[in-house]
């Protein structure tokens, strides 16, 4: 049974970041020695009225200019959330902490979830300490729009549903929650409410976002439907022909999906995943494998795709596959867990269901819930177990992006 202690060490939350320069501490041995300890200098106490006239004197100074060299090589390979909390150290270190040009180099990883709970939509961050590192209220689309739901997150940006009637028009809203920049898509064009809509975005190529949109009846026996693809480079909507040779039923009712190396995968109800790529060219199903049941959840680490299910009936046993040979389809069973071991519990209760609902997208943790009273995380390398909240949370994973959003409107 692993440990119920506290998560590994390195980076934010346990993993590290690649390709980032280790800070090293280097002891000078030619120092010399002493037989007594010097006695450290004394400072004087300063008066209250000179601390406080050294106060207005610091908040009077102007925020310095972006410096260059090594201050900004250094604060541009901080994660953001050591950046926030240099931003508490003074004016001008927030000033220079907020910079565009550092938070835009600064490396991005898993920072937190979105997740509703009873008041609402929520933010957690992933060590479960401290203020939300992220306002979950999206105050900044709160001036145009009185309901706000989240329907996705993908590489930084949210897809939501907005409106300021419950029974009026929506509108899709793709949003960067870092910059508070927000474009408003047009109506998607098919007969009737807009269909259930999949976010597709990758800060690497941060020039363009799309919009999946699979017509709601496009599954039916003639095979008939399209998919609509929004571009942010072009601005609108761009309607396919569906080119699945197989009759995949993906459940609009669910969140489930990749974005990954420019395609979007969509898990069926059939064992099935469904795959399109950015331009609407290249169609796909990929087998599932055979062990896994027909309803699966899926995500992304390490640049692989990854699907899990947790057996509620029996032993709440915890499968996680890989997909090793993405041209092949060829799935492993990569891991098996045991999940009340994880939540330190010896027998499953009548009414309880566990979940696990995201896998770290650079290391190899994965998180998971009680829906109720317990969320948690798991890193699969050391065997380390770590309580994020006391409360049930099924999030949507949030990773931190700088850019600027692709057709930003106001």
């Amino acid at each position: 049974m692993p440990p119920g202690g506290g998560g590994g060490g390195g980076g934010e939350h346990g993993c590290t970041l690649q390709g980032q320069p280790t800070a090293t501490v280097r002891r000078d041995d030619d120092a010399p020695s002493h037989s007594t300890p010097l006695l450290p200098d004394i400072a004087p106490v300063a008066s209250k009225e000179k601390k406080q006239k050294l106060e207005r004197e610091q908040e009077q100074q102007p925020a310095p200019s972006l410096p260059e060299g090594a201050l900004v090589e250094i604060l541009s390979r901080v994660p953001y959330r050591s950046l926030c909390r240099f931003k508490c150290v003074s004016k001008p270190w927030l000033a220079l902490c907020s910079a565009p040009d550092i938070r835009k180099r600064s490396p991005q990883t898993l920072s937190g979830f979105f997740y509703y709970h009873d008041d609402g939509l929520n933010f957690r961050n992933l060590n479960g300490r401290g203020p939300p590192l992220v306002d979950p209220s999206l105050s900044f689309l709160r001036e145009r729009y009185c309901h706000i739901f989240v329907k996705h997150a993908c590489g930084g940006l949210l897809l939501c549903c907005c409106s300021n009637n419950l029974l009026g028009e929506a509108y899709y809203v793709v949003c960067n929650p870092a910059t508070e920049e927000w474009t408003v898509l047009p109506p998607v064009g098919f007969p009737g409410p807009d269909p259930i809509a999949f976010l597709g975005f990758d800060p690497a190529v941060p020039s363009r976002f799309v919009v999946f949109a699979p017509q709601p009846n496009m599954f039916g026996v003639d095979r008939s439907g399209q998919v609509a693809i929004y571009s942010s480079e072009t601005g609108r909507w761009t309607h396919v022909q569906s080119k699945w040779t197989r009759e995949p039923l993906v459940d609009h009712g669910r969140d489930t999906h990749v974005f990954l190396n420019g395609t979007i995968h969509l898990p069926s109800i059939d064992n099935i995943m469904a795959t399109i790529d950015v331009e609407g060219e290249v169609w796909r199903e990929i087998q599932m494998p055979n062990d896994l049941p027909n309803i699966c959840d899926v995500g992304q680490s390490q640049g692989r795709l990854y699907a899990w299910k947790t057996d509620n009936f029996y032993d709440c046993q915890l499968c996680i596959w890989v997909l090793e040979d993405y041209d092949t389809g060829k799935w492993t069973l990569k891991h098996t867990f045991k999940v009340l071991e994880l939540f330190g519990r010896n027998c499953r209760k009548h009414g309880d269901s566990y979940a696990m609902f995201a896998i770290h997208p650079d290391c190899n943790m994965i998180f998971l819930t009680d829906k109720k009273n317990m969320t948690l995380s798991y890193d699969m390398d050391n065997q380390k177990v770590h309580v994020i909240c006391t409360e049930g949370m099924n999030g949507l994973p949030y990773t931190p992006c700088f850019v600027e959003l692709p057709s930003a409107g106001h």
